[in-house]
């Protein structure tokens, strides 16, 4: 009797299995397939395929974690991947210069250069990840870059994500970026960039998940929106990012002002919308913005979010049990995930893809290193260079490499880094320039964030026995960073005040008592150093940044004269901390050169070269203009030193009249031009109507009639640039009717 009964629930189960193979055949037989039709309209195909989702697989694609959908085609996809400064968290790839050095360059060609190097080893990557079957997090082509928030403050530890001070500047260098990475074919991306954090996101960095921002309209539309604007209308970015804080008594990620008025209906953005990671769950609970999981991601959802990175959408389903969002929405947030995969040719006949046929012998190649050391270059910035002593002969007899991070790789990678084979430090770049007769000696001396445990140390008195000393000092992306990644940081990740650490400074003074040549000061770090009670006893002063894998090669270059420095600052340098206004107020007041009123360390905008450039021959093409009028500005600029060089010129309108808030001076326009020893050339800048407009207090672009004074140089306008060394500036007065 009991085999009789296991052999009939035997039978049985058999059917069953044969049952669901009839209907899943059955099922799979009218699937309509006909979204994997090129020639169909994006629209078209992407709603024939999200329409055959059930409510449970459109819920599955909103989550960064996307699930497969066998019977559909679909296959998983994870859309966080990364690449600030090239292919991060994501194996073997070439490391540039961090954001905030790609600034420096003052070279948006340059830097779309580098972006389509990054995105070609993307292309690579990801090719090869797919065949060996890694779908992971970071193995994607949806890239969380580039990082456009302004670097408001000083002591905001992610400001090395960022481009600089200036919304020009920054808009300028990230358009770049997105255009590289995400190539230029008229149907397909090579990648998908993101422009993030959107918005207000300039720190601190504790508390973001519930930090509120109500800017002022002038501030918002002024100063924290134009490089956000600029990704969307002019480089038509992909993706945006919510950023964790809330703006206006609303989270990011819940803030229908700026996700769905300003971004999608002002701008016209047709991409997707990603929360910041965990920020939508975040929001709910102790923070009091919503009280239940649910709720949070309904109002994400309404509010524009497309993707949440997190678990928090997984309760779509009890949301929509709960009235609380439609099944509509998610049908509609769904399809635009699926605009990007399409347009990334995720479903496409691969031979209809150019992109698919860049090669893994692009990753870490010979050109790209190339390129790496060509950035690292361009952005270093030579802030002092007393009785011209840089140049070093290469042929010194007794060089002194020192400093806590003269043999360091991690002060080369800056934050969100990949992994690489090809390091090069500092104290390797140096041993690889000079003659191979000298007697180069190195010694770290000084441990970077803490008093060095034994007192008895010989690295100082090596200094007394040296032509010269070149001590590398500065911070890492332990120090300051991303909260949860500065494990040397007591202010998570912010930074507390502007000088070097402690231990740094005591080694510096020791050095300063003890050299008997002139002492070179290398700087590493994201973000700007004080150097009070340090500057006037440093011969010469680099400014380095993060300067990516070939950081030593590129240094040892600018020492020896292989190349003259060409970087000039994209921030502000202040004396000390008392020169910047509270970290947490968001009002511009006294910040950046736009605003600031007081004497700085080093100014906006300042760079030293090896050689001396001259202005003349300045020309307007119109001393009144109405508001349907381009200005022309002419200026010649000569090379009247030594040395081959890479100039930055760099165009300011200033209005006379600053009241209502308008800032002290803005830069329009810049060049980087090319100058042989001797050479002169005419440079043209070409101010449209829009940009000689300015932001009222209602937020709105006006034509103010009145004067406005017309500055190009080197520098930023002021005579601190000229006394520090910044060519004598041109000037005029133009009058707005």
């Amino acid at each position: 009797m009991i085999k009789h009964t296991v052999f009939n629930l035997k039978i049985k189960t058999v059917c069953a299995i044969l049952f669901l193979l009839f209907m899943n055949n059955a099922i799979a037989q009218e699937v309509d397939f006909s979204f994997q039709k090129a020639s169909l309209p994006l629209e078209e195909r992407v709603e024939i395929l999200v329409s055959q989702m059930t409510l449970d697989e459109k819920i599955s694609q909103v989550t960064s974690a996307a699930s497969a959908i066998p019977r559909l085609n679909v296959p998983d996809y994870h859309w966080w991947s990364e690449a600030l400064h090239g292919v991060a968290r994501n194996g073997k790839a070439t490391i540039f210069p961090q954001a905030i050095g790609m600034g420096a360059t003052f070279d948006p060609d340059l830097v779309k250069r580098v972006a389509t190097a990054i995105s070609d080893e993307a292309r690579a990557k990801y090719t090869i990840s797919q065949k060996m079957g890694n779908r992971s997090k970071y193995a994607g082509l949806t890239f969380w870059s580039p990082t456009v928030n302004l670097f408001r403050d000083p002591r905001y530890g992610r400001g090395q994500e960022c481009y600089g001070e200036d919304p020009f500047l920054m808009s300028k260098i990230g358009v770049a970026f997105v255009q590289g990475l995400q190539g230029d074919d008229p149907v397909y991306l090579k990648a998908a960039a993101c422009a993030k954090h959107y918005a207000l996101h300039s720190g601190p960095e504790l508390n973001k998940l519930k930090f509120n921002i109500v800017p002022s309209k002038q501030d918002l539309h002024e100063t924290y929106l134009p490089a956000f604007k600029a990704l969307v209308t002019e480089a038509k970015v992909e993706g945006v990012m919510a950023a964790y804080n809330a703006a206006f008594g609303k989270p990011l990620c819940a803030n229908s002002f700026l996700l769905t008025e300003v971004l999608r209906e002002a701008w016209n953005f047709d991409g997707y919308i990603t929360s910041d990671c965990g920020a939508v769950i975040g929001v709910v609970g102790k923070d009091k913005f919503f009280d239940t999981v649910e709720e949070s991601a309904a109002a994400a959802l309404k509010a524009g979010i497309n993707l949440n990175c997190g678990r928090a959408f997984t309760h779509l389903k009890k949301a929509v049990e709960q009235g609380l969002v439609t099944e509509k929405l998610i049908h509609e947030r769904t399809k635009q995930l699926f605009k990007t995969r399409f347009r990334l040719g995720m479903f496409d006949d691969p031979t209809e893809n150019p992109y698919l046929n860049i090669s893994a012998d692009k990753i870490h190649c010979d050109e790209h290193i190339a390129l790496a050391r060509e950035a690292a270059q361009k952005s270093i910035v030579l802030l002092k260079n007393k009785n011209n002593l840089l140049p070093l002969p290469k042929d010194i007899k007794v060089p002194y490499v020192t400093g806590p991070f003269a043999n360091s790789n991690d002060m080369l990678m800056g934050s969100y880094y990949g992994v690489t084979t090809g390091f090069v430090t500092i104290l390797e770049g140096v041993t690889g320039a000079v003659s191979l007769g000298t007697s180069l000696n190195y010694r770290s001396g000084a441990l970077p964030f803490q008093e060095n445990p034994n007192p008895r140390n010989w690295a100082p008195f090596v200094a007394a026995q040296s032509d010269v000393t070149i001590c590398v000092v500065g911070l890492t992306a332990d120090f300051e960073n991303e909260g949860v990644d500065a494990i040397a940081s007591s202010h998570h990740g912010d930074r507390e005040d502007l000088k070097l650490p402690a231990n740094q400074i005591k080694y510096i003074q020791q050095l300063v008592e003890k050299k008997k040549g002139p002492l070179v000061l290398v700087i590493a770090s994201g973000s700007p150093v004080s150097l009070e009670g340090i500057e006037a006893h440093c011969d010469a002063i680099l400014q380095i940044w993060y300067p990516g894998e070939q950081g030593g090669n590129a240094v040892a270059d600018v020492l020896f004269g292989d190349v003259s420095p060409s970087g000039h600052l994209p921030i502000t340098f202040p004396k000390n901390i008392d020169q910047v206004p509270p970290y947490a107020d968001y009002s511009m007041k006294g910040r950046t050169y736009k605003y600031m009123t007081e004497e700085p360390m080093y100014p906006f905008g300042f760079g030293l070269t090896y050689s001396k450039s001259e202005f003349s021959n300045f020309n307007l093409s119109a001393s009144k203009l109405n508001e349907k009028q381009t200005l022309t500005v002419k200026v010649d600029v000569a090379n009247t030193g030594d040395y081959d060089i890479d100039e930055v010129a760099q165009l300011y309108v200033s209005s006379v009249d600053t009241s209502g808030g308008l800032p002290l001076t803005s830069l329009k326009a810049f060049q980087r031009v090319s100058l042989k020893k001797g050479e002169k050339k005419t440079l043209a800048f070409l101010l449209e109507p829009e940009s000689l407009k300015v932001t009222d207090q209602e937020g709105e672009k006006v034509w103010r009639k009145g004067k406005y004074t017309i500055t190009v140089g080197n520098a930023s306008p002021g005579e601190l640039s000229v006394r520090l060394g910044a060519a004598v500036p041109q000037e005029a007065i133009v009058q707005l009717k």
